[in-house]
């Protein structure tokens, strides 16, 4: 654990570039300043110089994902398994929880690869990289999440995980995402030139904004509404878990593409914002229709109408926090939603439920 004197915690930097460290570099001691750190296109420092920090945002976003620190194994699934194994979930609920696994499982897998293979290459700040790989590790946990229900609830894997290619809706999202990844792995691409920028941007709105600030939410409210009347409350607690750290890995990605354009308002055109505005237009349609695939009848309350009206909501607060306009105006159709999805990190996520972060092996529930 990093210890840090009152002069050195992470919040009393000088973002201003006052602040500076020392490196060695063929037997000489160089200095640079914490100005001369940049998200991406930073020649500077080749080795991961974290202090001095200038992100400070992305050094508590770190810290944050620490504190949440959990293990599927942890939950017990012992209710889960003697519910899935009576009469008393319906066809329709059991679609709903295996549709939900089939795009999970593989969906938090694409996540971690682009991190890996595509971001984390291009980020050129320290405190971004020692998130990306906080954040790698999370998406490894959340893909053995989906292994750990299969295996309790004794489900067939090649079913769940073959969804992929068998539903249509699945599939179509996730080879949304597998695009704006293709481009990125080239090994000639860079983020040297305007049009590099640009689409390094646009896999990150791809990933953080549509894929992790869209696509799992109306899961989440699927999955939560079992919890909320007691039922799979093994899976629902596991879902609380990645709702935490989706929460901050949204959060870091919105920060992360407001600093790049911060840096490089130049990339900001209005041609690109509304390429971005089309892709996120794009996303809602896919997402509005996972869920009528999910809910061809509707359960627990719920009908694919009403996940237009939210996935159109979500959409247009994702847009606000990247400084795009909105487009639906709709509203909340699920009030009880605000309790747990749409508060901010340190606000209590759920009723009788984790009130701050802290790691799993002391929380009480």
């Amino acid at each position: 654990m990093l210890n840090f004197d009152d002069n050195d915690a992470p919040n009393g930097g000088d973002e201003s570039g006052e602040e500076s460290g020392e490196f060695a570099q063929e037997g000489k001691k160089m200095r640079f300043k914490a100005s001369e750190k940049r998200l991406i296109n930073n020649k500077r420092v080749d080795v991961n110089q974290l202090m001095p920090l200038k992100y400070k945002w992305a050094w508590e976003h770190y810290l944050n994902g620490c504190a949440n620190n959990w293990l599927p194994t942890e939950v017990p699934m012992s209710k889960d398994i003697e519910l899935w194994k009576s009469d008393k979930l319906t066809d329709d609920e059991r679609l709903v929880i295996m549709r939900n696994m089939g795009f999970f499982s593989t969906a938090e897998s694409l996540v971690g690869n682009n991190i890996v293979l595509a971001i984390f290459k291009h980020v050129t700040n320290p405190e971004c990289r020692q998130y990306l790989l906080r954040q790698a590790f999370e998406e490894a946990v959340h893909t053995h999440t989906f292994h750990y229900v299969v295996e309790s609830l004794a489900l067939n894997p090649s079913e769940v995980f073959n969804m992929y290619n068998e539903i249509n809706s699945i599939h179509a999202k996730d080879n949304f995402e597998m695009k704006l990844t293709e481009e990125i792995l080239d090994p000639n691409f860079s983020t040297d030139t305007l049009e590099g920028m640009q689409k390094f941007v646009e896999n990150l709105v791809g990933f953080y904004v549509i894929m992790e600030g869209i696509f799992f939410y109306s899961g989440f409210v699927m999955i939560l509404s079992f919890h909320r009347q007691n039922r799979m409350t093994g899976i629902g607690e596991q879902f609380q878990y990645i709702l935490r750290d989706e929460t901050i890995h949204l959060n870091f990605g919105i920060d992360l593409i407001n600093g790049i354009k911060s840096e490089n308002p130049e990339l900001w055109t209005q041609e690109f914002q509304d390429h971005l505005v089309s892709l996120i237009r794009e996303a809602v349609e896919l997402e509005i229709q996972y869920a009528e695939d999910c809910l061809p009848r509707g359960i627990l309350g719920l009908s694919a109408p009403m996940f237009r009206e939210y996935v159109q909501y979500i959409a247009d607060r994702r847009l606000e926090r990247i400084g795009l306009p909105k487009q639906y105006n709709s509203k909340n159709p699920f009030p009880w939603m605000s309790e747990t999805i749409d508060l901010g990190k340190e606000k209590n996520f759920f009723e009788t439920r984790v009130t701050e972060y802290q790691t799993a092996g002391s929380l009480s529930w």
